[in-house]
């Protein structure tokens, strides 16, 4: 019998699809609601998912049949930078509105989701995309997702500039080259003739970096100044933390294994913040980029997709031998680590100015949902701003908008725009608030337990107010919630992570940070929905009065520990 590990299910997929083709042509034009089971597989790595309405299981037609699943599709924009043009938002809003729910989500990876596509409207969905000059190649599936950069857009700063550029570079580097994209989704059936609006240059048969079984599981990039590390760079597989001196770019610190993902009944998987693994030269960014995809793409794990994930090569292995095959596909030693300042955070909310005479404005969205409900009409008001003012636009990893390029004379403009159609502008958000993101979990994510972005809104209006009791108003730190133990909202290294695991209970976690570099600890199991805030006032009360001068929240819980935390919780109890 062979030593070799049996490949799991997925990894056979890949290698039948004839690189990532599959089954998708004919069962596009089959008239089924839904992909097969194998198709399910190869559509990720094309830039959506197959989900079905949660809400409706069990339902029942007149007939008092049960009617079936209600399927769909989830289809996602891949915004380097989270960059786009107001005609490009116009175009995405106009799509949500064909062809999905009317609405769309802004991700914490600063892409953008259409949920409730139907399968046989799939394909002019993405075709739609793609002649935006925009692509869906990649933002899903096994390969390089959504490469995030800050983005902050501060003109005459070559720092800044770089770092952008260089984020369009890696996620270009980095895409899969098969032809299958655009023979599916841009080939006219009649003509035969392709249009290559988006995704790049049309590739080769072969894929030169992934190989015909792609990577072992989804890998994630980010490039983050250590001054202004909004976009998480540690939960991240690669990470490029910027090195400035004297006011240019030397290079970046290299960071490996981050991630988020959990898998409950598997002990072996657990959450990991990225580690130092090098310093690079800005000209050898892709080389180590290419070099520590090609180490994954060889020796990660293909049997159990649970532990396929690098962080987990790297803990199996430990980091010097990670490091020493990362050098060999590089082609030579690498050179360590640079110290850096301490790391910061920003959200980019209110007006900045870029350098330029212009200004940017960052929106607060909560929990990155675009659509008119309660008395906000947020989504008109977006559309409002680029019909109106034709601004460029900038995603951010905390699923917020930015509004950039504004000149002087549209800033007043800009704010009447989003007064009348019920949006509140940054003054009016409480801190709190601007710093929490939720998963979308139900009722369309196959994997959540219980809800997140849907009870998210209730919850935080329960914590502000214990907050403002407390007088704890000016205090900056995380809330993040999800559905499940995978972490999309990456609550491991949150001040306080909120992570389902049942239905209507959650798991809290304490004592991340806003910088992103230190897991938070398990505080509490299997707490009711309605017992979150009332669990967390204890934590709050003690820190109000037991903290160190100007520490944090997060900084505050790691230094009690879990234990004290309790103890404290157990006597405010008796006294309340």
């Amino acid at each position: 019998m062979s030593d070799e590990p049996q490949l799991s299910p997925v990894e056979k997929i890949k290698i039948e699809s004839d690189y990532l083709r599959g089954t998708i042509p004919e069962e596009l034009a089959n008239g089924e609601p839904a992909f097969g089971k194998n198709a399910e597989q190869v559509i990720k790595h094309h830039g959506f998912y197959q989900q079905h309405d949660r809400d409706r299981r069990g339902a029942k037609g007149a007939d008092g049949k049960p009617l079936g699943k209600a399927y769909s599709m989830m289809v996602r924009t891949k915004l380097p930078g989270g960059k786009l043009t107001a005609q490009q938002m116009l175009d995405e809003l106009d799509l949500c509105e064909r062809y999905g729910n009317g609405d769309v989500r802004l991700t914490d990876r600063q892409g953008i989701q259409t949920h409730g596509i139907l399968k046989g409207n799939v394909k002019a969905a993405i075709r739609a995309i793609c002649e935006a000059r925009m692509t869906t190649l990649g933002a899903c599936g096994d390969v390089c997702r959504n490469v995030l950069c800050c983005p902050a857009p501060y003109r005459n700063n070559a720092v800044r500039d770089e770092m952008q550029k260089l984020a369009d570079r890696v996620s270009d580097h980095l895409l899969p080259n098969t032809k299958a994209y655009y023979e599916i989704w841009m080939t006219d059936p009649e003509t035969g003739e392709k249009e290559l609006a988006g995704g790049g240059e049309e590739g080769k048969v072969i894929e030169p970096l992934y190989g015909e079984t792609y990577l072992p599981r989804k890998f994630k990039v980010a490039i983050a100044l250590p001054e202004d590390n909004c976009v998480d760079v540690y939960t991240n597989d690669l990470g490029f933390l910027a090195i400035v001196e004297g006011e240019r770019i030397a290079g970046y610190n290299v960071l490996v294994g981050g991630g988020m993902g959990v898998t409950p009944s598997n002990k072996n998987t657990f959450p990991a913040v990225a580690q130092p693994l090098a310093f690079v030269t800005p000209d050898n960014v892709l080389r180590v980029a290419e070099a520590v995809v090609k180490t994954q793409r060889d020796f990660g794990c293909r049997s159990d997709r649970k532990r396929a994930r690098m962080k987990y090569l790297i803990h199996d292995w430990g980091i010097e031998k990670f490091r020493a095959k990362v050098e060999e596909f590089y082609g030579e030693s690498l050179a360590e680590s640079r110290p850096v300042a301490k790391v910061d955070v920003e959200d980019h909310i209110g007006w900045h100015e870029q350098g330029d005479g212009r200004w940017f404005y960052g929106l607060h969205i909560d929990n990155g949902r675009v659509i008119d409900r309660g008395g906000c009409n947020l989504k008109t008001a977006i559309r409002r701003v680029c019909e109106q003012l034709r601004l460029n636009l900038r995603i951010t990893a905390h699923q917020s908008l930015l509004f950039t390029d504004v000149a002087p004379e549209q800033r007043e403009i800009l704010e009447s725009i989003l007064r009348e159609n019920g949006v509140k502008l940054d003054g009016e958000i409480s801190e709190v608030r601007r710093w929490a993101i939720a998963c979308v979990a139900m009722p369309t994510c196959p994997l959540a337990v219980t809800e997140s972005e849907r009870v998210m809104p209730d919850v935080m209006a329960q914590l502000e107010a214990e907050i403002n009791r407390l007088g704890l108003q000016g205090e900056k730190f995380t809330v993040r919630m999800t559905g499940c133990p995978n972490g999309c909202a990456r609550p491991y290294n949150a001040d306080i992570g909120l992570v389902g695991k049942t239905k209507d209970k959650y798991t809290i976690f304490l004592g991340g940070r806003m910088r992103g570099d230190r897991l938070a600890f398990l505080y509490r199991e299997i707490v009711p929905l309605g017992e979150l805030v009332s669990a967390l006032i204890p934590v709050l009360t003690y820190f109000k009065h037991d903290r160190q001068d100007g520490e944090t929240l997060g900084d505050f819980c790691h230094r009690k520990g879990g234990e004290d935390l309790l103890a404290f919780a157990e006597s405010y109890a008796c006294e309340v």
